[in-house]
């Protein structure tokens, strides 16, 4: 009887094992991916934010040059049509990371909108008064401010998306990955013209 109970006993301890080994090792990739997948959304979140921030400060900052260079009307323009576009993605929804074509909207726009700004910049150069303006000095301090933000927010995003890609493409995490649908998330990847932030200081 002893032997039995003690060969039952080994069984049950087998079995345990192997369930841990089912449920407890996928439990626990899951839950890793989960919170990589959220670090990065999270992140993402933040550039955003400071895109968000560079378009609020763009309708003040041409009024204030307008007011000193009112001949410069497709400057202007082409501010504000680029402005106009990056309205169209400002705000993705967050599984947007995950998907190639709304990231690279997202990019196209603000590179736009970045080649714009950098115009605008040259035509101030032709303006010493406004140069001089105290409105648009504040004005400049926060745009160079929010451009800086905006680059130290790409890297760490970038640097998140890394980390969970090769979570979830490592063995054998990328079978429990296929199996949760937790796709590779994409990198924000500025052309190298558009990725230098507008000159603007004098």
């Amino acid at each position: 009887m002893g032997k039995i109970a003690f060969t039952i006993i080994g069984i049950l301890i087998v079995l345990a094992i192997l369930v841990f080994a089912v449920i407890g090792c996928p439990t626990t990739k899951y839950n890793s991916m989960v919170s990589m997948d959220e670090e990065v959304k999270a992140a993402w979140a933040q550039v955003e934010n400071q895109y968000q921030r560079r378009y609020d400060l763009i309708p003040n900052l041409v009024e204030t040059v307008k007011g000193y260079a009112e001949h410069e009307q497709e400057t202007f323009q082409a501010v504000t049509e680029a402005r106009a576009k990056v309205g169209g993605v400002i705000n993705l929804p967050p599984e947007a990371v995950n998907d190639p074509a709304m990231i690279a909207q997202f990019q196209q726009a603000q590179a736009s909108l970045t080649s714009a700004l950098q115009r605008l910049m040259v035509v101030v150069e032709q303006y010493p008064d406004l140069k001089a303006n105290q409105n648009f000095l504040d004005l400049q301090a926060q745009l160079e401010g929010t451009e800086n933000r905006v680059s130290v927010e790409r890297r760490r995003y970038n640097e998140t998306v890394k980390k969970y890609n090769v979570l979830v493409r490592q063995f054998p995490n990328n079978i429990w990955a296929s199996i949760f649908n937790f796709d590779q998330a994409e990198l924000f990847e500025m052309e190298e013209a558009a990725a230098t932030a507008p000159k603007v200081e004098f």
